[in-house]
């Protein structure tokens, strides 16, 4: 174990999207990185894995193409309330499934090829001083850095040592994931809804199924297990049913998380640059959370190469830069997505609005346009 303190240019904390995103993009510039992850890549997750084609421009930045590793491209979406009522429409900028177990491996792979290093360690405590911050980990000892990133997801100990505040808020809502072969559309992405929450369909790469749901816990806690859960509840949406029953799980059980936390946010946080979930989390039922962590990476890395090269004075400029730009990017669509998981919550409001959806088609790409943005510029 080597306690000795060690500098480095920018310390991330987080392997997810947003940390690797982060890493490829600085050592792109010669930036001495170090990511600390406390689990081993790969790893699978419990995501959605559907990506809006926002991001593509900015991952041919990174020198990364998801195609080459199987990608699904995807152009259409499927909605359906819990009375099984369905609509289905053209995606207005469409997108590509890849899982996460796929797309963090190859992402991983780039970062070292860059010369980042990735350490599989914990990170207990961080503090800014003098300009500077020292970073505590458990096995790798002390870091000292001119900026950290916080890309540690949804939870983490570093949200409870910042004292955050939506940490001492009850998260009630429960995540579970599986993959499974079977017949589904390749070029769609469906969002099916169930009493209590809603469960996203979509191909990833090697023709798997990816089924993901999201609920919150005082629905599932009725019952003994998931298999129970699903079987009482899931299964009342017929097209769920549907896809569960004809397709075969490609593991031997599925994952879940649980805490999943919707409240709001700092994007910086002690002086501390936060990324992807742990500056702010959408609402699953309108996707595109992957997408999101991948665009504050380019959004982070672009003030600190600025930073850098004296094009921005301060860290307090960077710091209040990094927020009006997240803002300007996520605030509007965090709060749509809140609004529209708030309306499908309600049985009546969803068939209603299904029915309006129908008569005026139109009306639901401009919605899905409120929670993803145009292509990435780099």
């Amino acid at each position: 174990m080597n306690k000795e303190n060690k500098f480095t240019d920018v310390v991330i904390v987080g392997g997810g999207l947003a940390g690797l995103c982060n890493a490829i993009h600085l050592s792109k510039f010669r930036k001495k990185v170090i990511l600390i992850e406390k689990n081993v890549y790969p790893k699978h997750k419990v995501c959605g894995e559907y990506i809006s084609n926002e991001v593509l421009p900015y991952l041919e930045f990174l020198g990364i193409n998801p195609f080459d590793f199987g990608a699904v491209k995807i152009n259409e979406f499927q909605l359906s309330t819990t009375k099984n009522k369905l609509i289905t429409c053209k995606l207005p900028l469409g997108g590509f499934g890849i899982s996460r177990f796929q797309l963090d491996f190859i992402l991983s792979e780039k970062a070292k090829k860059n010369g980042v290093t990735i350490l599989k360690d914990t990170v207990t405590n961080t503090c800014f001083k003098s300009n500077l911050f020292t970073t505590e980990t458990k096995e790798n000892g002390l870091f000292t850095s001119t900026f950290v990133l916080g890309a540690f997801g949804k939870r983490s100990l570093l949200d409870v040592k910042m004292n955050r505040k939506f940490i001492k808020k009850k998260s009630p809502y429960l995540g579970v994931k599986i993959h499974v072969q079977g017949n589904f559309s390749s070029n769609l992405v469906a969002l099916h809804n169930f009493k209590g929450g809603y469960c996203g369909v979509s191909k990833v790469e090697n023709n798997l199924i990816n089924l993901c749901y999201i609920t919150d816990f005082s629905s599932f806690k009725k019952y003994k297990n998931i298999d129970e859960f699903q079987e009482k509840v899931v299964f009342k949406n017929t097209f769920l049913k549907e896809v569960y029953k004809n397709s075969t799980p490609a593991w031997e059980k599925p994952l879940s998380i649980s805490q999943i936390s919707f409240e709001t946010k700092n994007p910086v946080e002690n002086n501390i640059i936060m990324c992807g979930d742990a500056a702010g989390m959408i609402h699953p039922l309108c996707g595109n959370g992957m997408s999101m962590a991948i665009q504050s990476a380019q959004i982070a890395s672009k003030l600190i190469l600025n930073y850098y090269e004296r094009k921005v004075t301060s860290r307090k400029e960077l710091e209040k830069e990094y927020i009006r730009q997240w803002n300007k990017q996520f605030k509007w669509r965090l709060k749509a997505g809140h609004f529209i998981a708030k309306l499908f919550r309600n049985d009546k409001i969803a068939s209603f609005l299904l029915l309006v959806l129908k008569r005026i088609p139109f009306l639901l790409p401009i919605i899905i346009k409120q929670t993803h943005g145009k292509p990435i510029k780099v």
